[in-house]
């Protein structure tokens, strides 16, 4: 499982023209399942997500987390970080793992990063979302699950 974020001042997802999550401040969070992910790989992600100290404290160092900020959170599935691009030129996604199986460890996510107490806003799952950022910084940081699980 993979999640990339990005630090932003706001932040919005749109389906079919309608806003369907916008967030202030905060981190947008794309996450990509692989096959084999779990609830380990959930966890570790969220934590992970939470806890990195990616925002400036008052000497402009990386010292405070999304929790120390009470930052916003827009979650958005986004398979396509699944890809595998080191034959050809066209990306395989045969990494990824089947929809059925993504939306059920992505709504993990959601529900494990709203138990957090933060604002948590998502997109729609296997949606063509339109997603609008305005990137902090810009802060832009990969996770991956296999990093720290143990999985894979």
């Amino acid at each position: 499982m993979k999640a990339l974020l990005q630090r932003v001042s706001s932040a919005a997802v749109s389906v079919a023209g309608e806003v369907v999550g916008s967030i202030g401040p905060g981190l947008v969070v794309f996450v990509g399942v692989a096959g084999g992910d779990s609830a380990t790989d959930v966890h570790y992600l969220v934590q992970k997500t939470l806890h990195l100290r990616i925002f400036a404290d008052n000497e402009s160092k990386f010292n405070l987390s999304v929790l120390d900020t009470r930052g916003d959170l827009l979650i958005v599935s986004q398979f396509t970080l699944m890809a595998d691009t080191r034959k050809g030129r066209r990306p395989s996604f045969t990494d990824a793992a089947p929809p059925e199986e993504a939306e059920g460890l992505f709504n993990l996510f959601v529900d494990k990063a709203r138990a957090s107490g933060l604002r948590v806003a998502t997109g729609r799952f296997q949606q063509h979302m339109l997603v609008e950022i305005h990137n902090d910084g810009p802060v832009t940081v990969m996770l991956d699950s296999r990093d720290g699980t143990g999985n894979g």
